[in-house]
């Protein structure tokens, strides 16, 4: 270990002749953008594997990912593996230097994804510092060991600090916070269910020692501005408003930007009454105290799951003649707000425009939400019976014949029983991998043209019965992601839950509801009869249990000390949905005409489109004569001065470099597995590289386990 520490320092010594990728998306100001211009539109098609590292812990059934954007800092690649360990790399050769393995840790577990890392150092003192579940991780960037000094040896629990009790509910530290001086200021996903959710507080930690430096309530408490917006007592019990999709810092201010999600439960609001500040706001803060700069709510009231996806864009853009400093923020519902940067004031005309009330028992959709004006939206605003499918004439009819049944079409129409066409969809529009800026003002954005179809069932037994049976605890904690049919979702990589008691045991059940596994979160908050309750529903029949039995057990389970707060909340939202349903054709392509996926270029100066391509391909409707259709896609895009995009992102497994200025796709190449995640170009010893984690795993696609860097041939 001290020789590879050894190693690593010596590639510092030539930092400064090389050119990194020191921060989650290039860095703070979430650019994406490198000034690297060794490879170019001329030289890109003489692009090959440079190496490739595979760093294993790939799931067999498919289901793992990596989703990681890494770090490269004088010359070492830090990233992280589909089963959650950090590792570095030599970044010119792909030979690995240390890995840490969080389950080596006693106490500390792994679940949910990884998107990248953070890096800190001061003189000697260098650090690597990742989330994985809802701890954080504080390592020495040249051997892999933890540093003692932070937290409890080298370690924080984040779900301590939010002011509430929330052990047992769901949190995970799934993308990197952004570092301030010696702060490191985080968000967190959480639950978005109808379960009880934490709260989505921002906080800020030291450094060198892991304690809170400073937290902002998004949830305000009351006499905080914002109180109002909720019920009365809300910051008591409603979760959500939190930054799970990173951050963008402006240093020489001193500013934060902070793009927050929607309030749970995403679909119904009745608890929830009102705006919601600061959920689905972009929110700018003092990075050093904490304290609220400015905010613009970009969805009031959101019962659409519109949390605002990805980390707002520092730009700086010509208005009137004069150069502005700014601030981008894209959307799911395919808009780019843009704004000046100190004041938060809209660059470009913002509307409140009218949209349809709900007529959901409870609830009280606001009655205006903002579009600005310009740019133009990049994914479409409406389905029609003029956008369904016609990629075959079957596939036509199929669409047409449950589109008719479903509520018409329009932007912001509330959830509802009969079924509500979301378009863009639960994933964008735009999606985590965010957007890339030029300097010269212009952002490209990669979306998904996909329908989803949002149905509300009501969250109680079928027979009326009580809330604490388990088919009502199913409704509330597993029905979003398995479906109310328990058949699971491939395309999420949510398995099917029928006939769950011939694949695992009793106990086994039981310790996956405390301990949770991969993207499922834990449901420890339930009591013990819960937990039984909900098994019973599971299982059936099982090693000889019948369901009866199961409930008789369940009568009898052992009460572990009080109620938990949590626990008590269960029932208190009426209604759930029956999942996340992608609209599909009788084929499995989405239900309305191509494109499927774009890649678009944005000119905020003026709010003109540039252009838009499709991004990805589908190989067998190109033999059968059809133009590219472009596919589902995750990841983001990355701009170099060499005047080039590369994306991956796309379902069919390749990485492409764009013209910046046109959008011809110049140059592709297949990966081992889709690349969802956004790239990453470095140079090292004046060679430029792009690099690709291949972790697949999504929309029904292969998982894999390698990192793919790419090079001009000597």
């Amino acid at each position: 270990m001290r020789r590879l520490a050894m190693v690593w320092m010596l590639a510092w010594g030539c930092v400064g002749a090389d050119v990194d990728w020191p921060a989650y998306l290039g860095d703070k100001g979430s650019t994406h953008y490198s000034r690297l211009s060794q490879i170019t539109p001329r030289n890109v098609s003489r692009l090959g594997v440079a190496w490739t590292y595979h760093a294993g812990g790939a799931d067999p059934a498919n289901r793992s990912q990596i989703q990681c954007n890494p770090l490269v800092i004088g010359g070492v690649l830090f990233g992280t593996t589909p089963d959650l360990q950090a590792f570095a790399l030599d970044a010119a050769t792909g030979r690995e230097l240390w890995r840490f393995d969080p389950a080596s840790v006693h106490g500390v577990t792994k679940a949910g994804v990884n998107r990248g890392l953070v890096h800190w150092a001061d003189g000697q003192d260098r650090r690597v510092l990742f989330g994985n579940d809802h701890f954080l991780h504080a390592l020495d960037a040249g051997t892999g060991r933890r540093v003692p000094g932070f937290g409890k040896d080298g370690t924080l629990d984040l779900l301590d600090g939010l002011g509430r009790d929330v052990r047992g509910l769901s949190l995970q530290a799934n993308t990197p916070g952004v570092v301030f001086g010696d702060l490191l200021i985080m968000g967190m996903r959480l639950g978005e269910g109808p379960a009880p959710a934490a709260p989505g507080h921002i906080r800020a930690y030291d450094i060198r020692t892991g304690r809170l430096a400073w937290r902002f309530h998004t949830i305000p408490q009351p006499g905080e501005p914002g109180h109002e917006t909720w019920p009365p007592h809300a910051h008591r019990y409603a979760g959500g408003a939190n930054v799970w999709a990173g951050f963008a810092l402006d240093e020489r201010r001193g500013m934060v930007f902070c793009p927050t999600g929607s309030a749970a439960f995403d679909f119904w609001g009745g608890n929830r009454i009102g705006a919601n500040l600061y959920a689905n706001c972009l929110v700018a803060i003092d990075a050093r105290t904490g304290r609220r700069l400015w905010h613009y709510q970009l969805v009031h009231h959101d019962l659409w799951d519109r949390d605002l996806p990805a980390p707002p864009n520092l730009v700086t853009v010509t208005h009137g003649g004069q150069r502005i400093d700014a601030v981008a923020q894209v959307t799911k519902s395919g808009h780019v707000f843009v704004f000046e940067r100190e004041t938060g004031k809209p660059l470009f005309p913002v509307r409140e425009m009218p949209v349809p009330s709900s007529d959901m028992p409870g609830e009280s959709a606001w009655p205006t939400q903002p579009v600005p004006l310009r740019p133009p939206p990049f994914a479409r605003q409406r389905f029609t019976h003029e956008d369904i499918t016609d990629v075959s004439p079957g596939a036509h009819r199929h669409v047409l014949e449950r589109f008719v049944r479903l509520r018409p079409h329009v932007p912001f129409m509330p959830p509802s029983k009969e079924g509500t066409i979301v378009l863009p969809g639960f994933d964008g529009g735009a999606e985590w991998g965010g957007a890339a800026v030029d300097p010269a003002g212009v952002l490209y954005v990669n979306a998904n043209e996909m329908p989803w179809v949002l149905t509300m069932v009501e969250a109680r037994r079928a027979d009326g019965g009580p809330m604490a049976s388990g088919e009502a605890l199913f409704n509330q904690l597993c029905a979003a992601c398995h479906g109310i049919d328990r058949r699971g979702n491939a395309a999420q990589n949510v398995p099917s839950l029928l006939g769950v008691g011939q694949r695992l045991k009793a106990d086994d059940v039981l310790a996956l509801l405390r301990a949770g596994k991969g993207v499922m979160p834990s449901f420890d908050f339930l009591t013990a009869g819960q937990r039984h309750a909900l098994l019973a529903h599971l299982l059936g029949t099982t090693n000889g249990m019948t369901r009866e039995a199961a409930r008789a057990t369940d009568a009898a389970a052992p009460v572990e000390g009080s109620t938990s707060p949590a626990a008590d909340a269960l029932g208190s939202i009426p209604f759930t949905m029956t999942g996340y349903h992608r609209w599909l054709d009788t084929n499995g392509y989405p239900a309305l005409k191509p494109p499927w996926g774009t890649l678009t270029a944005i000119d905020l100066n003026t709010g003109e489109h540039r252009w838009q391509v499709p991004l990805g391909e589908v190989p067998e409707l190109i033999s059968q004569g059809l133009p590219r259709t472009g596919t589902e896609n995750y990841g983001g895009p990355v701009v170099t001065a060499g005047g080039l995009v590369f994306i991956a992102a796309s379902r069919d497994e390749h990485l492409r470099a764009f013209d910046r200025r046109t959008g011809r796709e110049l140059w592709k190449a297949r990966l081992p597995a889709a690349g969802y995640a956004t790239p990453a170009t470095y140079s090292v010893n004046g060679r430029q590289y792009v690099v690709i984690a291949c972790g697949g795993g999504k929309i029904g696609t292969r998982s894999g386990d390698a990192y793919v860097a790419f090079a001009l041939g000597r």
